[in-house]
């Protein structure tokens, strides 16, 4: 049974040395036998479908043919649509949040993980604002993420086992899903 994934590529884009034309990925990703590949903007993610397989297993194949074809390194994170959605709808920083853009999600690579994150629950973080999920943690970044101290210290907990998406590329994506479950 096929089913709709994203990938979300660390770093991409950003800086001189991770630069992947979203064409080239798409392509990247048909080479690899997925349809209905689609990129949003020039942002390192992608929606696809894949036949029978797990997310788990689609990350490292999709890390390893990134560096091999266009020689980058990055780390991917592979969602399920069902996952997508469900942090869609765990998001309990709505009510505070009012920039969609200043309001990100930091998409765990490896659930096990979570339990790193789990101090920082304990921490005053105002003005900001941190929520742990199942497979992400919320962030509320009232002066943006630059000198955010709890973007950081996630950052410091799990370095590249974590990406970062504001909250608008997160509802275009789960849109780009079908809203699939």
């Amino acid at each position: 049974m096929a089913g709709r994934y994203v990938a979300l590529l660390r770093g991409i884009n950003v800086g001189k040395s991770k630069r992947v034309p979203m064409a080239s990925l798409r392509a990247l990703l048909e080479e690899l036998g997925y349809t209905e590949v689609r990129t949003l903007l020039n942002s390192g993610n992608a929606v696809f479908t894949a036949a029978r397989a797990t997310p788990g297993k689609l990350a490292p194949s999709i890390e390893r043919a990134i560096f091999a074809a266009l020689g980058v390194s990055s780390r991917v994170t592979v969602l399920s649509a069902a996952e997508v959605a469900e942090i869609i709808a765990g998001n309990p920083l709505l009510e505070v949040a009012d920039n969609p853009s200043r309001l990100l999600v930091s998409v765990l690579a490896d659930p096990s993980t979570r339990t790193r994150l789990v101090p920082l629950t304990k921490e005053n973080w105002h003005p900001e604002a941190f929520r742990l999920g199942k497979r992400a943690s919320y962030l509320w970044l009232p002066r943006g993420v630059i000198d955010s101290r709890v973007a950081k210290a996630i950052d410091k907990a799990l370095g590249d086992g974590v990406t970062a998406r504001n909250w608008a590329t997160m509802l275009k994506l789960h849109a780009l899903l079908g809203n699939a479950a």
